[in-house]
């Protein structure tokens, strides 16, 4: 057997159609585009939204919302369960949580979230808490610092 005897089976292949290669190929001359019109020129078509002319649906509708996206604050987020996780240490930082690698970016500050417990005192220092986490905190006998 030799690489030149290998074939596809019966039907798999397709022969590409070569458009433009002249009047014997069968798509010669106007290379199957037809005569003149838009969809025979280079670049033809409008766009994906396009309707005819008509307004496109993108701009019937009408916008909604509020969007603050240059004043936006986004949190790292962390609950309490992760942090639960942390043993042997007594005072929770950002520092910390990074080096031992709970969080990756500190974005624009930490948030703790009240899902899970705590169940020794620890003080924990971060950006922002929720209530329901600074309630468990405290009942645990720990402290929540904001930085």
């Amino acid at each position: 057997m030799k690489i030149q005897d290998i074939t596809p089976a019966a039907g798999s292949a397709k022969k590409s159609k070569r458009i433009g290669r002249g009047m014997g190929s069968g798509h010669g001359k106007t290379s199957t585009k037809g005569h003149k019109g838009q969809k025979a020129r280079s670049g033809h078509g409008k766009g994906p939204g396009f309707e005819g002319g008509q307004t496109p649906l993108q701009r019937r509708l009408p916008k909604r919302g509020f969007s603050n996206c240059p004043f936006k604050v986004e949190y790292a987020v962390l609950n309490l369960s992760d942090l639960d996780k942390l043993e042997g240490v007594d005072v929770i930082t950002p520092e910390i949580l990074i080096e031992r690698g709970i969080i990756k970016n500190v974005k624009f500050g930490i948030k703790i979230l009240g899902k899970g417990s705590v169940n020794r005192p620890v003080t924990i220092e971060a950006h922002a808490f929720s209530a329901s986490a600074v309630e468990k905190i405290k009942a645990a006998g720990g402290k929540a610092e904001v930085i």
